[in-house]
């Protein structure tokens, strides 16, 4: 569905919930520069779908893009940028196509929520409701029954020509049963069986289509991936069930199925929700409201009516401001960043950071406090980075740090530039892959070094209660049960300590034995182990002669830990 004309008028506004974005600290200057940026960014966007076809950012985004420019023209009443507050389709003099519509494209306001629903109904009635359908506007022109014309949406008074490519989808009659004069409005687009908006989203469906019409030629099989719903009939009956009665005895039986009347809030609700959560033949982003008795066509503008509105789905992304980015080092040295955000709501959830995943992906993004990215949820949970909407003009420098100075047999103790790695490993170590020790966890790791008890890996092993009443935080109970759990640690078997010290591989049945006889195999022993590859076994070869680990060998040895003991008779020497 078209991209609706954004508020022009503050009146409008009664729709749109109020602005709840806080006023960024700007100079004029820098208000001025991010003000006209954004402006820049969205009118980009703006040619991209009215002229092309094409939509670089989803509706969700672009909405909340818009709603923030406003807020910061708000912010900043003395920063104009000269047609900033308009918005939707461009207004300059180079139409968005050389075919003028018969009737113009209407845009749709948008119902925020519940109430902004109510309130549109409790002023109208003859109320219908349809799914708002994901695709790409078009309109049809029918002369005596035949089609005679096929026209973009584009800018709403004008687009382009799409009769050579209609004509070529099965969907959209070549000739009706009647030899009627018609023009109808309606959105081809993706076919889709058994789609869950809910569960899917968009699967790319809008753009696909609009990728396909803009070939030189549609392909049969192209042509055939390509439904029609038809929303109105600008030049029809005067009421809606006329309408319908017409459209069925024409041949558009989905949309006559698909509009339903309702009166209440409730009614609508029950569709959204079911169009929402069932199956449907295309993607949808909400539903529309439509009056039956509105204009006649003719007197349309291309702008929002008031005799139809949109009340969209939730949102499945959202706009978030960069406020910060840590490049966080795991156990084995692999280096994660994560974006710091200003707070943000997506279905029900705050999102206040997100992943990226690999130190590739950001170097390759560059994303820098102040960037505004598209944030999704994985599995309704997770939060996902999406892209970069735009960037700040003034981008603060980031040092992300060196990826050679971390690996696997990195950060053995809490040097500087090791504490992150370092508690990693101990947090391991503690954990359920590991010695799984009751009541010790990160937080407990993290007093310890804040307390400088913790120099090594296996300090832990020589501390007592005394010591460890002295941590703030920790009281006399407290330090009972962690003393408890490191007496515990004493009693786990070989395996479960080899495991805890993160050798680079699960080593299952190639762990048979002790300590000394895995330290002395070499690499073509490691490889002839089950399971064990050429670059696998080469780790475990540098894991066990890595000198740091060897240390922690030899003390655990002293600690009479299983499977480090000597043997009876042996040297001691791990």
């Amino acid at each position: 569905m078209p991209r609706y004309l954004a508020c022009l008028l503050l009146a409008l506004c009664a729709i749109i919930p109020s602005l709840s974005i806080a006023c960024p600290e700007w100079s004029g200057g820098r208000a001025e520069r991010e003000i006209i940026a954004l402006a820049e960014r969205l009118a980009g966007w703006d040619d991209a779908y009215y002229r092309q076809g094409e939509s670089p950012v989803s509706d969700d985004v672009y909405d909340q893009a818009r709603k923030r420019l406003t807020a910061w023209q708000h912010c900043f009443p003395e920063v104009h940028e000269e047609g900033s507050l308009a918005g939707g389709a461009p207004d300059d003099a180079r139409p968005a196509g050389p075919i003028r519509h018969p009737i113009v494209q209407t845009g749709l306001a948008k119902l925020a929520d519940e109430a902004a629903v109510r309130r549109w109904l409790a002023r109208r009635g003859d109320v219908w409701v349809q799914p708002k359908v994901d695709g790409v506007a078009v309109t049809l022109v029918y002369e005596q029954g035949r089609l005679a014309r096929a026209i973009s949406r584009g800018d709403g008074h004008h687009g382009q020509d799409w009769t050579a490519a209609a004509r070529r989808i099965p969907a959209v009659p070549a000739r009706l049963p009647e030899r009627v004069d018609a023009i109808l409005q309606g959105e081809l687009h993706r076919r889709l069986e058994g789609h869950v908006q809910a569960e899917a989203g968009t699967a790319g469906a809008r753009s696909e289509v609009a990728g396909l019409m803009a070939r030189d030629v549609l392909e049969a099989e192209a042509a055939g991936r390509i439904g029609l719903f038809v929303w109105d009939w600008p030049d029809g009956p005067a009421t809606m069930r006329e309408r319908l009665d017409g459209l069925r005895r024409l041949g558009f039986g989905e949309s006559i199925a698909l509009t339903k009347p309702v009166k209440r809030l409730e009614e609508v609700a029950l569709w959204r929700e079911r169009w929402y959560r069932g199956p449907l033949p295309f993607a949808t982003d909400g539903v529309v409201l439509r009056q039956g008795g509105r204009p006649a066509g003719p007197s349309w503008q291309a702008e929002p009516p008031i005799w139809a509105a949109a009340w969209k789905h939730p949102p499945r992304e959202a706009l978030a401001e960069v406020r910060g980015v840590e490049f966080r080092i795991g156990r084995t040295g692999r280096i994660t960043p994560l974006l710091h955000l200003h707070p943000v709501e997506l279905s029900g959830r705050t999102i206040r950071r997100v992943g990226l995943g690999s130190l590739t992906r950001w170097q390759e993004l560059d994303i820098r406090p102040g960037d505004q990215v598209v944030i999704a949820l994985a599995g309704l949970t997770i939060p996902r980075l999406e892209g970069v909407a735009w960037r700040a003009t003034e981008r603060p420098s980031v040092s992300p740090p060196e990826a050679a100075d971390y690996h696997a047999l990195s950060c053995w103790r809490p040097a500087p530039g090791c504490e992150v790695q370092f508690l990693e490993r101990l947090t391991w170590l503690s954990g359920s892959e590991g010695l799984e020790l009751p009541g010790v966890g990160q937080g407990t790791w993290q007093s310890l070094l804040e307390a400088g008890l913790l120099e090594g890996l296996l300090d832990w092993l020589s501390l007592d209660a005394a010591a460890l009443t002295e941590v703030s935080g920790i009281g006399e109970i407290r330090a009972e049960r962690l003393m408890a759990s490191f007496a515990l640690a004493r009693e786990r078997p070989f395996n479960d300590w080899l495991a805890a010290l993160g050798p680079p591989a699960d080593l299952g049945l190639a762990a048979r034995g002790d300590w000394r006889e895995l330290a002395k195999r070499s690499e073509a022993e490691w490889r002839d182990s089950t399971g064990i590859g050429v670059a696998r076994a080469e780790q475990l070869r540098d894991f066990f002669s890595h000198v740091e680990v060897r240390l922690l060998a030899k003390r655990l040895s002293a600690a009479g830990i299983d499977g480090f003991r000597p043997r009876h008779g042996g040297s001691g020497r791990p």
